[in-house]
Parts: structure tokens; sequence; C-alpha cells
């Protein structure tokens, strides 16, 4: 069974929008239950609002760990502006129980047993996926490095004998110098590289055969809804496409039409997957 590894966050829309059940794994987990894909979540949240989350993940049943998943304290939140142009605004990060991350033997277990693991990199799951090591070099792990802010190409080199597949959400430039150099890095090390520039294309290294990105043109779409989910959406939907014969063409559309898809919603999921709806 694949599992997902990640923070489960508090989505607070400003200036007076609704508080909903956010994080990158828990948008996936959504979308692949909505495929019929079966998964795994091993996540945090704390004790001040468990309910808001667990009655999402019963709703559209996610399975997730019951006897770890929640823990005494905050649970991660952030604060999400929608601009006029659809795009989100994200500010005022709060940790919460995942400053302090440390998994169980059990989900230690769980991840070692997995046949597929995706991770969101966060701090706490780069932490955990570097003390883990080779104990995860069995299943098959991809990971999603946010917009690469955080990250050096030194923590990079670190990471890439740990995983197989990467998604880069790319905000810059195509020009921009860093890239070379994170391309560089995952050809030599052979491992696979999706990168998201949002409507202006899709780059795809497989660095098994060969340095240069393949280029892949989206047809843009009007934003009716936002952008938030645009990349959850479509890493999801790559993801469950990719898998089973590691198709990348088949993939990239997939993940394509899912992340246009995702523009005509008013947040990360469709209305009808919160409780307001």
């Amino acid at each position: 069974m694949p599992v997902l590894f990640g923070p489960a966050s508090l989505d607070i829309y400003q200036p007076s929008g609704p508080v909903l059940p956010g994080g990158g794994c828990v948008n996936i987990a959504y979308h692949w239950r909505q495929l019929g894909v079966p998964g795994s979540l091993l996540t945090r949240i704390g004790d001040d609002r468990p309910q808001l989350f667990l009655d999402f993940f019963d709703d559209h049943d996610i399975a997730y760990q019951a006897d770890t998943i929640t823990v005494p304290g905050q649970t991660a939140a952030i604060e999400i502006t929608i601009r006029p142009d659809g795009q989100p605004w994200m500010d005022h990060f709060v940790p919460g129980v995942w400053r302090d991350l440390q998994l169980s033997k059990k989900e230690e277990a769980l991840l070692a047993q997995s046949e597929m693991i995706h991770m969101v990199l966060v701090e706490p799951v780069i932490r955990e996926l570097v003390r883990l090591g080779e104990q995860l070099q069995r299943p098959f792990i991809s990971a999603d490095f946010l917009d690469f802010r955080h990250l050096t190409l030194e923590r990079l080199e670190q990471l890439l004998p740990l995983i197989d597949l990467a998604f880069l959400g790319w905000p810059g430039r195509s020009n921009d110098p860093l890239l070379p150099g994170i391309i560089d890095l995952f050809a030599t090390y052979k491992k696979r590289l999706v990168v998201t520039m949002g409507a202006r294309s899709v780059w795809v290294i497989d660095a098994r055969q060969g340095r240069q990105p393949r280029r892949f043109p989206v047809r843009p779409v009007a934003v009716r809804g936002t952008t938030i989910g645009c990349g959850d959406a479509f890493a999801a939907h790559f993801l469950a496409a990719y898998w089973p014969h590691q198709q990348i063409d088949e993939a990239v559309t997939a993940g394509m039409a899912a992340g246009a898809a995702a523009t005509r919603w008013r947040y990360p999921l469709p209305d009808s997957a919160y409780k307001f709806a």
C-alpha cells in the first residue's frame, strides 16, 4: 500500500475565510481516494482541533494511523490570502506539533514495508528521511521539493540517494542559473525530476535517458477559482498514472488535466470535499 508522509495543517483563509484541513499529503490522499488508489496517511495533528481532520479523513475513507496521529499541542497552521488573480499568498506558518516530529517504531516499520512512499519535504520530514536512510531503500520514494526556497544544492545532494523521483514547483524564470545545477545533480545521480512551471510548461528530466529536459507545453486556462490546489492535484494524478507502468507521457497528461481542473476551485479541493459545502 502506498504511504503519504507529510504535515497536516490548518489552512486559515484571510481576511475572514474558513479554516480548512490542509497540507499537501492531505490533499493528495483525497485525490487518491477519488481515483480509487489505496493509501495510508502518516502525519501529526495537535489536540487543539483534531476533529476537523479526523472527520475529513473518515468522510473520505482516508486511512491514517489512529494511535499516533493526534498528540498534545498545537496543529500546524498557515495563513492564506487569495489574490485577485487567483494566486495564493501564504504567510505566518506555525509548525506546532511538527516542530519536533519523530516517527514511532510502528510508523518506521510502515514506511520500510511500503512499496511506494510519497513525501512532502518540509524540514521535519527531511530529518526523518535522512535519519532512516537505508531502511527506506526498497520502496519507490517520490518527494515534493515544493519551490526549493528552503533548500540548497548541497542539501539536495544529500537527499538524492534516498529518493527516486521528485517534484519541483518552480516559481522563477526558466533561465534561472540555479535550475541547471539542480538538473545536473539529478542527472549525476540518475534520478527523475518533474518541474512544474504553472501555465508555462512542465519539464521532465529522466536521467536514465539523458540530461536534457523534455518540455511539455501547458495549455493555459482561465483561473475561475484559485491555483492553490494545482500542484497537489498534478502530483496526485501524475503518481497514480505513473506507478503502474512508469510511462512519463501518460503521467504528465493526467497531471496537467488535474492541475487545470483545480483552477476552478475556491480552495485546494472542490467545495464538496469540505463540511461547509
